[in-house]
């Protein structure tokens, strides 16, 4: 079963731990330096084939020396970026993670290639014959934002393609771009931010349900250490329930968001409910966050799912 990923490809480069940056030329020491595929397309795509998933991925990066350890490292996890469009002359996005020795991340970031992705960037053949989609990064690849997109994304759907969109950025104006979306794809995973921030509402239960206003079958809403809030329509499916996080040493919340989404679109694919597939995004990103970087921490699904056993 296929799943592709389209939007956002990002290099990660990460250090932990960061207490403060060091005065003029001066040197501090940490204990690990990683780069990483990451973003909510590429990174992912990774933690979807670490859960038993074939992957194929879109989007556009640069055709300069990060591109290509880009494609060298996602090719390396086993996710299939032959459909990555290389942009002439374009930087690929990437972040500078000095994260904290609580697991805490503030970011320096270049976006790249990403803001140019478009439609015609797209290998449509591939995604009319996809067993899901996930979109990752709307809000800022709002070149996607065409009609003829939606019309595929509503094709599919109805053949039976499940369709899931996550988001990148905390900017307003953005986010409320994203919401066109909505009516397009069956599960919309925003942080609770993001939740905020797209409808102006002042908690986050409301947040979810004026989202699910605009025509998802599910929101749900991650919350970090408190779990996530998982809300669908009124009906004899309806659900509005709150899913704990599970207990773990946390070293670094990056790509968490990213391994919650892979996770609940595998339990999805193996025919779980929206409930289970949301424990199995939750354990996903408990095992994310035990290590450095974007896919640390997971390795398979069985040693995923057995966090839900304890």
């Amino acid at each position: 079963m296929t799943v592709v990923t389209v939007g956002v490809h990002i290099v990660d480069i990460l250090t932990r731990p960061v207490e403060h940056i060091p005065e003029g030329q001066d040197t501090v020491l940490v204990d690990q330096i990683r780069l990483t595929a990451a973003g909510a397309a590429a990174g992912t795509a990774v933690d979807l084939v670490k859960l038993g998933n074939d992957v194929v991925t879109m989007g556009a990066i640069g055709d300069d020396e990060l591109g290509d350890f880009l494609l060298m490292v996602l090719a390396k996890r086993g996710v299939d970026a032959t459909r990555l469009v290389r942009r002439a002359g374009e930087q690929t996005a990437a972040s500078i993670l000095p994260i904290r020795p609580d697991g805490g991340r503030p970011s320096f970031h270049v976006p790249g290639a990403n803001l140019t992705v478009a439609y015609p960037d797209l290998d449509t053949d591939v995604l009319r014959s996809a067993r899901a989609i996930h979109l990752g990064g709307m809000d800022v690849t709002f070149g996607l934002g065409d009609p003829a997109f939606f019309a595929l994304l509503d094709a599919v759907r109805s053949a039976g393609t499940i369709v899931t969109m996550d988001l990148l950025s905390e900017m307003p104006d953005l986010l409320g771009m994203a919401r066109a979306f909505l009516p397009h794809v069956d599960y919309v995973l925003p942080n609770e931010s993001q939740a905020l921030l797209m409808t102006g509402a002042q908690d986050v239960e409301a947040a979810a349900r004026a989202l699910l206003a605009d025509g998802p079958r599910g929101v749900l809403v991650t919350l970090g250490a408190a779990g996530s809030l998982v809300v669908t329509p009124d009906g004899p499916d309806h659900v509005s329930e709150h899913v704990p996080a599970l207990k773990t040493e946390v070293s670094d919340t990056t790509g968490c968001g990213d391994a919650y989404c892979a996770g609940f679109l595998t339990g999805l694919l193996h025919d779980r409910d929206v409930l289970t597939a949301a424990r199995w995004g939750t354990a996903a990103a408990a095992r994310v966050a035990t290590g450095l970087g974007s896919d640390a921490g997971l390795t398979d699904l069985d040693s995923t799912l057995s966090l839900l056993s304890h």
